[in-house]
């Protein structure tokens, strides 16, 4: 039975350690339900800063201001791994930090996340920790030649990551990656990626979405579906192990779980990521409660909203100058269905995420044949430019 906690109720002050994408949207939820919300970020102009009531310019690592984050809030949150655990501790001091820092110490080293979940039943693919070049040129000859070398902290969105195609570029990829602690992992032949997001109240509520399907190009997610075309046996694995994680972490908030699928139904972990994450940006328009407004409800006590899929939909990031100023947002609107959500980033740099499109449709295809014909109108544009 969930255990009776206070809930932290509209009109208090909702914190969070990062001000990205993520925070902005967060933030954005949380206002809706009568929240103040405070960000600390090491950009005084982050895309967060135009939607919330207060700054903190610092860096992740910097414990006195993560207290001073805690002095200002009833509670702390996150939309970014790469906070300092001390931090974590310091706001822990003054409100409530959901995830908690136990959390954050598993999941901010791939090795010991890796480590933790063979080590605790969940099923991971083949994988070898190294700290030299050598011990990276070992894993690679073990698993064959090709593999991905990743590095141990740090890294998103492709970044702090190597493909080696045999063993004899592990050198070369271990300085690449900065001569510092890396993860080795075989190359899979992939059926699909997909994902699950779990969210848990402190009370031991909990909720599963249902796995979306995931697409990416040059290791950053390309697209996602919603309610993703798997298997019942498949969507029923995937939920369990959310469910099974999010209890054996305790969880407090949201967790992510990146899944592979090979073998046909067999399903592997591949990485977690306790906050909001890209693959279900999809929820907005899709289900009854979006994953912004639920981690609102979670780390607040409040009761969990319904994960029910209304409507298939899907998303498709904008990289760049598909997603920056001057691009033709009215024409990709103009296709049936779309919404556009940009996240007030003032640099569209190639790679850098700068907003999304998400798109309804009647069934799950429909709405991927949206998303991507709009998408469609703005990489066009930029391509003539």
């Amino acid at each position: 039975m969930p255990q009776a906690i206070r809930a932290i109720l509209p009109g208090a002050t909702l914190g969070i350690l990062g001000g990205g994408q993520l925070g902005r949207m967060m933030a954005l939820s949380a206002r809706s339900l009568g929240y103040e919300v405070h960000v600390l970020d090491p950009d005084p102009g982050c895309p967060a800063r135009a939607v919330v009531d207060h700054v903190i310019a610092a860096s992740f690592d910097d414990v006195d201001a993560a207290a001073e984050l805690g002095r200002q809030c009833d509670v702390v949150t996150l939309e970014i791994e790469k906070v300092a655990v001390p931090g974590l501790r310091a706001a822990a001091h003054y409100a409530p930090v959901r995830p908690g820092a136990d959390v954050l110490e598993i999941v901010q080293d791939k090795g010991k996340q890796k480590r933790w979940l063979r080590d605790h039943g969940f099923p991971v693919g083949p994988f070898r920790d190294a700290r030299t070049a050598a011990e990276v040129q070992e894993a690679a000859t073990a698993f064959g030649g090709r593999c991905f070398v990743k590095s141990a902290r740090g890294g998103y969105d492709g970044r702090g990551q190597v493909v080696l195609e045999s063993a004899g570029g592990a050198a070369d990829a271990f300085r690449e990656l900065g001569e510092a602690p890396v993860v080795v992992e075989q190359s899979l032949q992939l059926e699909a990626e997909i994902s699950v997001l779990v969210a848990r109240s402190p009370s031991g509520e909990l909720v599963v979405y249902p796995p979306a399907l995931n697409h990416h190009e040059n290791r950053i997610l390309e697209w996602s579906l919603l309610p993703g075309p798997v298997s019942r046996k498949v969507a029923a694995e995937a939920e369990e192990i959310g469910r099974g994680l999010a209890a054996k972490l305790s969880l407090e908030g949201l967790l992510a779980v990146e899944l592979f699928v090979v073998d046909g139904d067999k399903l592997l972990v591949n990485e977690l990521a306790p906050r909001p994450h890209n693959t279900f940006h999809s929820t907005q328009v899709a289900c009854v409660t979006s994953q912004f407004e639920q981690v609102v409800r979670a780390v607040c006590g409040l009761p969990l909203g319904s994960v029910e899929v209304l409507r298939p939909a899907a998303i498709a990031n904008l990289l760049g100058d598909a997603g920056g100023p001057g691009a033709p947002f009215d024409q990709a609107l103009a296709v049936p269905g779309t919404r556009l959500f940009l996240y007030g980033k003032r640099d569209a740099r190639p790679g850098r995420k700068m907003g999304h499109l998400s798109a309804i449709g009647a069934t799950p295809e429909e709405a991927l044949a949206r998303v991507q014909a709009a998408k469609a109108k703005l990489t066009g544009a930029v391509a003539k430019q």
